[in-house]
């Protein structure tokens, strides 16, 4: 869909002239149109290019020029347009109140930069709403369009070379911004395994395409440029193929530059930069894109990701491509001034009137008729009636017991819980399972309260006998309940395929029950299993598809609560891949979500995990802050091995700061507590960092007595710290 209120430039190249029209878009069919010309020195032009592309490369690492170079950005843009444009247009371009401007050029003059023509007053790119169709004299077979209509799709490929942290954040960013948009737009992100047969098998199916890599560009062979993936890269000669029998998607947004060559990483952009966007751009068009969106250099962070938000939100409400262009570019001023030139960046390709969402009106209301109170009493009784009838039927089905006592007893237990007052918890529960067995949620309250006092044999007791009682009464909810508890309590011992498998059986059951909620926790704890791994593609993978699962139902508490969770963990991997503004974000927004639900216990791994955040960047004293509150918190719990953890962490901060003796006196609290409640993974940690302080206090001995105690436990566990014990000791 297209606005008719729209301008259009063409310019096309006779010998040693350029000829041009404006002309508004619903002139097209006029018989008759006038042209004015102009002499094209392309010797000058060819100059004047290749300085705005030294000026360019001016730009420091954070993409700012110093003020005098964009005065010569200016000068070199004025000079374009004297040269380029004709009198007569020059006049309608400076008076037209119409924004959309299209350029329609010859194949010949892509590369100038049409975007930075200064008119005195203005870029053109910051005056108008503005994109480019070419006039090509290759042959080509008219291009199927996609019709888009109804709920559009959407793909975020992100970082298949898994090189580029930011490529991460951008994709979830773009993901979570559509989040309360499901009924226009669906969205699939992915971040591994993307390779050019998924890329093939999959482009079709979608509206949009959003792909944050790298690109390359083959000077020999054109057509073997394209975007670099896992095994290799997607070619202009594949997008031509794949456009020969079937329509791709109407928008493509590659936010990716030729100059992020893998091996030859650069800053800078070539003289012959243009030509390499519109290779690929071509590519797309031709097989039936209507609009390419390209970086024309390497963008710096996080200004793609600002100017990625900026389009899509603006997109998303009605506004014509070329429009979300200029709003993009217009924030990246106004946020970091005209001097920072990522504004300069990208180029669009197609039509820039198109528009992908149409803004829907509001249905006008009815008119309510004189006895519409009668029927409303009516629809009251009548719901009244149906809504009496289903509780009775619930209470007879469903819950374990119409014992009003005992649902008393178990809420007093939950009570006690949050206050840390363990052992009543267990008198109370024990009480509830006493009389009525078939009492599902007492299980894995006793099962929590036990691994809090570091009792996992018992808390596995509990959890069993739920997953006996929910196979009897065949509820596959609590059934998948109980299996994901059984392999949280194997995962903290160190007994990973135990805890794999638990994990595995939870995702089926849940599938088979349509059972979204454990759904979503299964794939979060499996997720923190490939952390563990340190295998975090994965994790990510994972927890994506969770806290889709989530925000799509948040307003639900449990689903909150859980996106909360996720919103943790994807803080924790972004943290374990050192991008630590990005897990920052993360976690205070998990922190946001926990305070908004007043669950301050929850809090507690988010002080501990923000406060490594902090250790990561030596702010030191935030760090202990942090920990401190964190610890506080577990305290007040008795929650035995967070404490143990909270103390080994204590003990790292005081080692990082050169405090060996507070640092060893932590480090033996935690191996106190860890010894009590048969802690292995957390002790094996502890004789770890043990090691280290006695290796920087110089004595050897003990130093190796740790580390070997260390391996030790690592034979009935298997993480990435037994490999780091076993160099530890090979060295010595």
């Amino acid at each position: 869909m297209s606005n008719s209120n729209a301008l259009v430039l063409e310019i096309l190249r006779q010998d040693g002239r350029l000829a041009m029209s404006v002309f508004e878009q619903e002139e097209l069919s006029s018989t008759i149109r006038h042209y004015s010309q102009c002499p094209y020195p392309s010797l000058e032009i060819h100059k004047l290019c290749q300085e705005v592309t030294s000026i360019l490369n001016k730009a420091n690492k954070k993409g700012i020029l110093e003020p005098d170079l964009i005065r010569d950005l200016k000068k070199i843009g004025q000079l374009l347009w004297d040269q380029l444009i004709t009198r007569p247009v020059k006049d309608r371009l400076k008076t037209t109140q119409i924004l959309n401007l299209t350029l329609a050029l010859d194949e010949d003059l892509i590369h100038i930069p049409w975007e930075l023509l200064y008119d005195g007053r203005d870029f053109l790119c910051l005056k108008f709403n503005l994109g480019r169709l070419v006039r090509t004299k290759v042959q080509i077979n008219l291009p199927q369009y996609r019709s888009a209509s109804g709920t559009l799709k959407m793909l975020v490929l992100a970082n298949p070379t898994n090189d580029l942290n930011s490529a991460y954040l951008e994709g979830i960013h773009i993901k979570n911004q559509f989040d309360r948009q499901r009924n226009q737009i669906r969205i699939d992100f992915k971040s591994t395994h993307i390779d050019a047969l998924y890329v093939k098998k999959n482009l079709r199916d979608y509206d949009i395409l959003h792909f944050a890599g790298h690109c390359e560009y083959d000077s020999e062979e054109p057509g073997n440029s394209g975007w670099v993936l896992e095994d290799g890269r997607f070619t202009s000669r594949d997008i031509l193929a794949l456009g020969e029998s079937q329509s791709l998607p109407t928008l493509v947004f590659a936010n990716a530059c030729y100059s992020a060559h893998v091996a030859l990483a650069t800053d800078s952009m070539e003289p012959d930069y243009q030509e390499k966007i519109y290779s690929l751009a071509e590519a797309f068009l031709f097989s039936g894109v209507r609009l390419y969106i390209g970086a024309i250099r390497k963008i710096e962070d996080p200004v793609s990701l600002i100017f990625a938000q900026e389009f899509y939100t603006q997109l998303i409400k009605g506004k014509s491509v070329g429009e979300c262009m200029r709003i993009g570019r217009l924030r990246l001023v106004q946020k970091y001034g005209i001097t920072a030139i990522p504004w300069v960046s990208y180029l669009l390709y197609g039509d820039p009137n198109f528009v992908l969402f149409r803004q829907k009106l509001r249905p006008a209301r009815l008119k309510l008729r004189r006895n519409a109170g009668l029927y409303k009493k009516l629809l009251i009784r009548s719901l009244l009636a149906v809504s009496i009838v289903s509780i009775c039927v619930y209470l007879y089905m469903w819950l374990p017991t119409i014992n009003p006592n005992t649902y008393f007893l178990f809420h007093k237990s939950e009570a006690l819980f949050s206050k840390g007052r363990n052992q009543e918890v267990i008198t109370l529960s024990s009480r509830i399972l006493k009389k009525e067995p078939g009492f599902l949620s007492a299980y894995p309250l006793i099962g929590n309260t036990y691994q809090r006092l570091g009792k996992d044999e018992e808390a596995l007791k509990y959890y069993f006998a739920y997953a006996l009682y929910s196979q009897k009464r065949h509820d596959k909810k609590n059934l998948a309940s109980a299996y994901i508890g059984i392999g949280w309590i194997y995962q903290n011992q160190g007994d990973y395929p135990r805890a794999f498998d638990f994990y595995n059986k939870a995702v089926t059951l849940t599938k088979e029950s349509r059972d979204k909620l454990n759904e979503a926790v299964a794939l979060r704890k499996l997720a923190v299993w490939y952390m563990d791994k340190e295998e975090y593609d994965k994790a990510m993978e994972l927890l994506m598809k969770s806290s889709e699962i989530n925000r799509e139902r948040q307003y639900i508490y449990e689903h909150r609560y859980n996106l909360a969770c996720d919103y943790f963990d994807i803080g924790l991997v972004f943290t374990d891949k050192d991008d630590l503004s990005a897990a920052k974000e993360f976690y205070q927004k998990s922190q946001k979500l926990f305070e908004k639900l007043k669950l301050k216990n929850e809090l507690s791994d988010y002080y501990f995990n923000l406060g490594e955040v902090y250790l990561f960047e030596k702010q030191y004293h935030k760090v202990r802050d942090c920990y401190s509150r964190g610890l506080a918190i577990d305290q007040a719990e008795g929650n035995l091995p967070s404490i143990a953890g909270d103390y080994n962490m204590l003990g790292e901060l005081s080692l990082e700061t050169g405090n060996l003796d507070e640092a060893e006196r932590l480090f033996n609290a935690a191996a106190l507590i860890c010894k009590k409640i048969s802690a292995t993974l957390e002790l094996t940690s502890v004789y770890y960092n043990l090691g280290l302080l006695y290796q920087k206090k110089g004595d050897k001995d003990k130093a190796r007595d740790y580390f070997v105690q260390a391996q030790d436990k690592c034979r009935s566990i298997n993480t990435p710290l037994c490999q780091k014990i076993e160099q530890e000791l090979s060295v010595r």
